[in-house]
């Protein structure tokens, strides 16, 4: 560390009651210009350290030894003036949830630009412009819509990147970055990590990367901390880390990282599902001067997936995965094309829709909002079969014993509530609620993306375990390359509302034909295994599905430090 410390945490413990410390003799420095990232599983105190900077820490949560300096001056010494002044300008944070971070009765417009006019009223006249530079800068387009829309308008990764946009305005000395990635795709993700490379080369802003994705920290942070239940286990230079981890725990998060399975051999079987020209169309509708057309989200979509196999959809935010799941779930009406199931047309209304209906479940991306928080587990997972055909009552919770027994929640977990639950138990109460049913297709939504490592390592195994066993289709919807090239048997590629390229997993990785495919391979880094015990990076070529060493000279036009960032892109299919 050769600039000078920005940040300054010694010795910090913070506790949640007396004798639960929950960090514990925390020590780190940042200085200026430098990345830091900051790994770990669920509850391992990574979000809880970045919040105490910020001097954001919940009331229950107490300082109990050490200290936080910012360029020099503690953050615990200052009055409620001097923190609005010092947020902002000096540190800002990317948080976790844009959701329920964003105002929703706010246009978007009228949040970026508070901070300005807290932090720079005198430039005015610049605000506009500044907003509109960095919306442009985080990969937004349609800036006019953009400002004028409502949060619930955008999709997750939208979303994200607005926070993006809001946290760097101000040009802090200091971004504290808590899983700043986590719902964009692999492009977006490269654009905006290069986008924080740029500003530490520019304005010199040392940025805190808090993570559970651990190739695109190792890409990207010269040094690398590794949390394990609030302590500091291992902290380092990330290549030399990642190429000799002194601790087990650091071993242990190395081999939970995806690895290709050996391939199934492709299912012969008619299909289970069908879909032929599927349209969408949002705010079509008929006037006394004719049809005025909405805004179209899927064109012309068809497909097959058949009995027992994965079937993985992947491409950028808004390219329109979620909304095809929802279409096949019957949650969206299509605008146009065909559905068959088994072979026989499926109808709106029809008694083999209400079939259909019960036999197609999906699991969502977020759990914290997808369980009625005042349920119990047991009571969430028996509602999905009240209406069960021909199951008494005692069939019923026979079944969600059982089914919360398969998904590794037997014992006194079916009477507790959702808030009593880490997030990967959550994920298995929504995965349990979707094959107490036993259904023939699976459709999950993003649903690992929200996990560390060691749980998603846990849930992907957990449903290829369950898969074997009940024989279910599955459309697993996604961002994670890593992830779809471990479990899927075919993918299919989306942008902007089409299927451009699918093929079987090996094929699509391997000899990818389409530029977009080879785009968002190329923009995956991997960490492939060392003799030694340890990783290495290595980085997918753009013009081919072949990785080659990091260590290598890249493709024309990317660099290894920061790659290229591009504006020009195609906007997404909706905001």
């Amino acid at each position: 560390m050769t600039s000078p410390v920005l940040l300054d945490i010694d010795r910090l413990t913070l506790a949640a009651g007396p004798h639960h410390n929950v960090v514990a003799d925390a020590s780190l420095q940042v200085a200026r210009g430098e990345i830091v990232g900051v790994v770990g599983e669920s509850g391992s105190g990574k979000t809880l350290l970045g919040r105490a900077i910020m001097r954001l820490t919940p009331d229950a949560i107490v300082r109990t030894g050490g200290d936080i300096k910012l360029d020099g001056t503690s953050v615990y010494g200052l009055r409620p003036a001097q923190l609005r002044a010092l947020r902002g300008p000096k540190v800002a944070m990317v948080f976790q949830e844009p959701m329920t971070s964003l105002t929703p009765s706010l246009t978007v417009g009228e949040q970026l630009v508070e901070g300005l006019l807290q932090h720079a009223p005198r430039e005015r006249a610049s605000h506009r412009g500044r907003i509109e530079a960095m919306l442009r800068r985080v990969g937004l387009r349609d800036i006019d819509r953009v400002l004028r829309a409502y949060p619930h308008e955008f999709s997750g990764g939208m979303r994200q990147r607005i926070m993006i946009a809001s946290a760097m305005l101000l040009r802090p000395a200091l971004l504290i970055a808590d899983e700043p990635t986590t719902a964009l795709d692999a492009v977006i993700q490269r654009e905006v990590m290069a986008m924080l490379v740029e500003l530490t080369q520019e304005n010199g802003t040392a940025v805190l990367l808090i993570s559970h994705d651990l190739p695109m920290v190792a890409r990207y942070a010269s040094r690398m901390v590794v949390m394990r239940r609030g302590d500091i286990v291992e902290t380092g230079a990330t290549a030399q880390l990642l190429a000799a981890p002194a601790h087990d725990y650091t071993r242990q998060l190395l081999a939970t990282l995806p690895q290709r399975r050996a391939p199934r051999p492709l299912a012969t079987a008619a299909p289970l599902l069908s879909a032929r020209d599927l349209t969408v169309e949002y705010g079509a509708r008929r006037t006394w001067f004719g049809r005025q057309a909405g805004v179209r989200v899927l064109h012309g979509i068809s497909l097959d997936i058949h009995p027992g196999e994965v079937v993985a959809v992947v491409g950028e935010s808004g390219s329109g995965k979620t909304t095809l799941g929802s279409v096949l779930t019957g949650l969206v009406a299509p605008t146009g094309g065909t559905l068959r199931y088994k072979g026989q047309p499926l109808a709106a209304r029809g008694a083999g829709f209400d079939d259909y209906r019960y036999h197609c479940q999906m699991v969502f991306q977020d759990p914290y909002s997808s369980l009625d928080p005042r349920m119990t587990v047991s009571a969430l997972v028996a509602e999905a079969l009240r209406l069960a055909p021909g199951l008494s009552a005692s069939d019923k919770a026979r079944r969600v014993a059982e089914t919360l027994q398969d998904v590794g929640l037997g014992g006194d977990f079916g009477q507790r509530y959702p808030h009593e639950l880490s997030g990967g138990q959550r994920q298995r109460v929504a995965i349990a609620r979707a094959l107490v049913r036993r259904p023939a297709l699976l459709i999950a939504d993003e649903a690992v993306s929200a996990l560390d490592v060691t749980v998603r390592a846990q849930v992907l195994d957990l449903l290829a375990d369950l898969q074997q066993r009940y024989g279910f289709s599955c459309l697993f919807i996604s961002h994670d390359l890593g992830v779809v090239e471990q479990i899927a048997d075919r993918v299919i590629v989306m942008q902007t509302g089409r299927i451009v390229e699918q093929g079987t997993r090996d094929a699509i990785f391997d000899t990818p034909r389409e530029p977009y495919t080879r785009q968002l391979l190329g923009a995956i880094p991997l960490l492939e295994p060392t003799p030694s015990g340890g990783v290495r990076l290595k980085w997918r070529s753009d013009t081919g599905g072949q990785p080659f060493d990091d260590r290598q000279s890249p493709p024309a036009g990317q660099s290894p430090a920061a790659p290229a960032f591009s504006t020009d892109r195609p906007q997404e299919a909706h905001p």
